[in-house]
């Protein structure tokens, strides 16, 4: 049979192993005691004293993503559209987080959903689609600074989507159409362009290339021309030359061979026959080589043969 103390003490064991607790990592424990707020209970175990003390609210210090659902906002030039945007907040003072604000997130939904709308009212409908950065960096200072007071900490605001109205959306499609053509005109009109200038170009190098070859060309024909004009100048000298040469040659051996008159009126009349040519029907015999008679008289005859 138990007695009495060993039931106290099984009561007493019971008590406290159901009051014991583990915080895991990342977590905090608000702990209230008779009601008011006691401590923040870290990572590790912690006891807590039966029937007096409470845990209030089991907070997650990890960084969250609430993703709210689109906004009807109006931009400055009276457009309206649809707007959501992702929030990443992490908690950083559990205490404050539970007692600062009733349902923390629905404020924090409608504090962006103003804050939005406030960005919004001050920008037009293309600034609005192409200024997303500013109104990111907006939202996080002006909820940021809000939401110190609840122990949050807003890290970054992402607008997930811009959703204009559908005519909006028809004239930007056409817009974006056209600018797309006019690109592409402009880029064919480019092309053709650059196209025209290179067959300029190559008909320009080609006609200045085939005046050049006709300039070496004609260069070097002339540089022929006056070669061959050398050459031939060159060879009617040497054949001057070398009638010259043999005439001395001939007067020299002449001379060396000391000739009597007889040879010399010999010579004298074959010169003489080589003048005539057969051409001649009279032929002027010099006094020198009249005393020849017998012999002038053989070449007359025979001059007269070959005219007839």
């Amino acid at each position: 049979m138990f007695n009495g103390f060993t039931i106290l003490f099984l009561i007493l064991v019971i008590l406290i192993a159901t009051n014991i607790r583990v915080v895991p990592q990342a977590s905090a424990y608000v702990v209230e005691r008779l009601g008011a707020y006691q401590s923040t209970w870290g990572v590790g175990i912690h006891i807590k004293i039966p029937l007096i003390d409470k845990i209030a609210k089991k907070v997650s210090l990890k960084e969250q993503v609430v993703d709210f659902p689109p906004q009807s906002v109006i931009t400055k030039d009276n457009v309206t559209m649809q707007i959501d945007t992702v929030i990443f907040f992490q908690i950083t003072d559990p205490k404050f987080y539970t007692y600062g604000v009733d349902h923390p997130l629905s404020a924090i939904e409608n504090l962006a959903a103003t804050t939005l709308r406030n960005i919004i009212g001050d920008l037009e409908l293309d600034e609005t689609l192409t200024s997303r950065e500013i109104i990111n960096t907006k939202m996080r200072l002006v909820l940021d600074e809000a939401t110190d007071p609840w122990g949050i900490k807003i890290n970054r605001v992402e607008v997930k989507n811009i959703i204009p109205p559908e005519e909006i959306q028809d004239a930007m499609e056409k817009q974006m159409k056209a600018e797309r053509q006019k690109r592409e005109s402009i880029l064919r009109a480019e092309g053709e362009k650059r196209s025209a200038i290179l067959v300029s170009e190559g008909k320009k190098e080609s006609a200045i290339l085939e005046a050049e070859g006709e300039k070496q060309s004609a260069i070097l024909r002339a540089e022929a021309r006056k070669e061959a004009s050398i050459r031939e100048a060159e060879g009617e000298a040497e054949a001057i030359i070398s009638v010259q040469r043999a005439t001395a040659e001939g007067i020299k051996m002449l001379r060396e061979s000391d000739p009597n008159k007889a040879i010399l009126t010999l010579k004298s009349l074959d010169a003489f026959a080589k003048a005539a040519d057969g051409k001649a029907t009279k032929i002027i015999i010099p006094s020198e080589i009249q005393g020849i008679a017998g012999l002038a008289s053989s070449l007359i005859e025979t001059v007269k043969d070959n005219d007839k």
